[in-house]
């Protein structure tokens, strides 16, 4: 009776994974056969008035009765007072709120630079952008891109400023350097300008399997070092030129937009954590984006902007097996950094 009960119990175990990937597959299918726009949206929220609702819940609690009718009574009659006074006074300045968290592709860069037009067909040198960023680095070409998305705001005079709560290091410090000003916490990592290239080699495995790999290029440089076939002096003194000239590169860049650092001090690849990097002028004040946004309230109307774009099930599935990926590989290159992976 038990052998039943546990072929039964088997059997059924399988017949019930069998329905549920036969239910996921057809699912799969059919959100995969819908064509839908690919048109994303703009989201605009006031963050003026989602911090008060905010914390509208806790004041009432913490005050009596006659002190929360009282409290509301007097903002309610603010409210009003600055309604009308709106039309005569000049217009508050305005501060736009964009979010920008990386990963090795920089995959964000598609929403911020829809973000970012946005922003400049309206916004003013009055006004303000903030980048709340959060990038630990990866592909140069993308993190340049995402550089050179921010640095429209520059151009048009449009003041930025970029906040660190995290992290901002190798391309998301090329990001980061492009603004008027840098503020980090005390514990955010910031710098790490240098560049880097980890490439496996698989030719000995493949050669003593008997198996040969054949490469065929044109032009001398074309491909230098390889995954599986054999390297030369050569081939990664080529690797090491062209490493260097990116680094130039991105020590020029940052030069350009922080003269008043000591670039051959800092662009060793060595990462710092905020306290430090104050001192090393690569940012130009401690704090959260927390506080300034709170106190950016009471002067400017607070905007937040987001750019959603619509992708399809077969994107979006694409993008999580390779930010998965990146997250390994990341995960891996920072304990190898760290010295607890071999």
């Amino acid at each position: 009776m038990t052998e039943f009960l546990f072929q039964y119990g088997l059997f059924l175990a399988k017949a019930v994974t069998f329905v549920a990937a036969a239910g996921a597959t057809t699912l799969v299918i059919v959100a995969l056969s819908r064509k839908g726009s690919a048109v994303g949206h703009l989201t605009v929220e006031k963050l003026n008035n989602s911090l008060r609702e905010l914390t509208a819940p806790l004041r009432q609690a913490a005050l009596s009765k006659a002190e929360w009718k009282k409290e509301s009574k007097r903002e309610e009659k603010q409210r009003k007072a600055a309604e009308k006074s709106a039309d005569k006074a000049e217009p508050k300045p305005r501060v736009f709120v964009i979010d920008f968290k990386g990963d090795i592709r920089a995959t964000a860069v598609s929403s911020l630079r829809e973000e970012i037009t946005a922003v400049v067909s309206l916004a003013t040198a009055r006004d303000e952008v903030v980048l709340r960023l959060e990038n630990f680095g990866g592909a140069v070409h993308e993190h340049g891109l995402a550089a050179s998305q921010l640095a429209r705001l520059r151009s048009r005079g449009i003041p930025l400023t970029a906040i660190v709560d995290k992290g901002a290091a190798s391309g998301g410090y090329m990001m980061a350097c492009v603004a008027n000003r840098i503020i980090a916490a005390p514990f955010a990592v910031v710098g790490s300008i240098g560049v880097i290239a980890q490439i496996p080699n698989f030719n000995r495995a493949l050669t003593d399997r008997g198996v040969d790999f054949e490469q065929v290029t044109a032009g001398k440089y074309k491909r230098t070092v390889t995954m599986f076939g054999r390297n030369t002096e050569e081939d990664r003194a080529k690797l090491r030129e062209e490493l260097e000239e990116v680094h130039a590169l991105f020590k020029n860049m940052v030069v350009a937009n922080r003269p008043q650092l000591d670039i051959e001090a800092v662009a060793t690849g060595e990462h710092w954590y905020g306290t430090r990097a104050l001192e090393l002028r690569l940012i130009d004040e401690l704090g959260s984006s927390d506080d300034y946004l709170l106190a950016a309230t009471e002067r400017a109307d607070v905007f937040h902007v987001t750019y959603k774009a619509r992708h399809s099930l077969q994107e979006r599935l694409l993008a999580a097996v390779r930010a998965a990926a990146d997250q390994v590989e990341l995960w891996i290159a920072q304990r190898q950094k760290e010295g607890s992976l071999p």
